[in-house]
């Protein structure tokens, strides 16, 4: 998703409804009280090199492959951008793939155990698109293939594409207060046909402290994912962190739906929206996009460490009809009970206020910067 300066109609609409559902109680108080300070201890990723091709400022996936990056842009208009980027290891654009018919809202990327790079045409940001997509290039092919997939239920708006061991695309929708939910083609994909897709349970992640330029929006949605390139670990990304679970048994769904992640803080990424393994998976690579940030900034990716230790939770409470959320270990900062438990309620009325007094100053201050 690009997020501009201007403010258009479609992100003054979705900002009135995060609004509402501030005022209705929807968003949990660990999302809405967060402070917009970085986690403690919460490093900066390594650099490893800078994309320096003016084609790339809005980059939304990333896959790593032996000889270095393929990447793609984030729907972009101009058709010099439209396209499937292949990097060296330097970061230096070493050849393109042309889409055949022009994708709507490419998003995320994942690439096969055999080389095959899918792109995800995911992006929904007025949830109004009555199908999505995923583009499939094989090894060797001299353009990818397109297999359209429709909801069972309503449009979702969705930037994170995992594939499980059998190869089969998982689409993890946005989300907007941490929980998210997983869908998969219901039967094997055909390029000449709509595929249904089927819901298989939802993801509900930690709240955190982690600093980034859309405070605790940025922490409330999902952007990226990946696996590991032997499978036994999945990552999920926000704006601010990393979401890695274990996958001991090949089964992504039940890693996601079941188990507790470890979190890698991504500290004030410029717009953090891609995530992949390096490619003997001990770093989680990152890149943001560049549009709208100060002249001269580049997309570079970034090193973190993949985690290695499971973090251990006590079982959610909280259940939901069908499929049950993730159950999470509590972030610093949240307490039960105690003095924190008497306070805040107060605390939220407060913390809301300001919220809201914040966001309609911005909203005031873009809007009347238009004119």
């Amino acid at each position: 998703m690009r997020v501009r300066g201007r403010l258009t109609w479609g992100r003054r609409a979705r900002a009135g409804a995060v609004l509402t559902a501030l005022l209705a109680g929807m968003l949990p108080p660990a999302v809405v009280l967060v402070p917009a300070a970085a986690t403690a201890g919460a490093a900066a990723g390594t650099p490893v090199c800078q994309v320096r091709d003016d084609r790339l400022r809005e980059i939304s996936g990333m896959v790593a492959t032996d000889d270095g990056y393929v990447v793609i842009n984030d729907g972009a208009d101009d058709e010099a951008r439209r396209r499937i980027f292949f990097l060296d290891q330097r970061c230096a654009v070493v050849r393109t793939v042309s889409f055949p018919s022009r994708p709507r809202d490419t998003e995320d990327m994942a690439i096969g155990r055999d080389g095959t790079v899918w792109v995800a045409d995911i992006g929904d940001n007025d949830r109004t698109r009555s199908t999505v997509g995923v583009w499939r290039l094989a090894p060797g092919a001299k353009q990818p293939v397109l297999h359209r997939m429709t909801y069972p239920d309503r449009p979702h708006d969705a930037e994170a594409l995992l594939l499980d061991a059998s190869g089969r695309p998982l689409i993890v929708t946005k989300g907007g207060s941490g929980t998210v939910f997983l869908y998969a083609p219901a039967t094997a994909l055909r390029p000449d046909a709509t595929t249904p897709l089927t819901a298989l349970g939802q993801v509900t992640v930690p709240s955190t402290t982690t600093s980034n330029p859309f405070s605790f929006l940025g922490r409330g949605v999902i952007t990226g994912a990946a696996s590991a390139p032997d499978g036994r670990r999945v990552v999920l990304r926000s704006y601010a962190d990393a979401f890695e679970y274990d996958v001991p048994d090949g089964d992504v769904v039940r890693a996601l739906t079941t188990g507790t992640p470890r979190i890698t803080p991504l500290p004030d990424e410029p717009q953090g929206e891609s995530i992949t393994y390096s490619r003997d998976g001990r770093s989680l690579l990152t890149v943001s996009e560049s549009a709208g940030q100060p002249a001269g900034t580049r997309p570079t990716i970034l090193r973190y460490p993949a985690t290695a230790t499971t973090v251990t939770a006590a079982p959610s409470t909280e259940s939901v009809d069908p499929v049950s959320p993730t159950a999470v270990r509590p972030a610093a900062g949240e307490v039960d009970g105690g003095e924190g438990a008497r306070t805040w309620p107060l605390a939220l009325g407060a913390g809301t206020l300001l919220i809201l007094l914040g966001l309609a100053g911005v909203l005031r201050w873009r809007h009347t910067a238009r004119r």
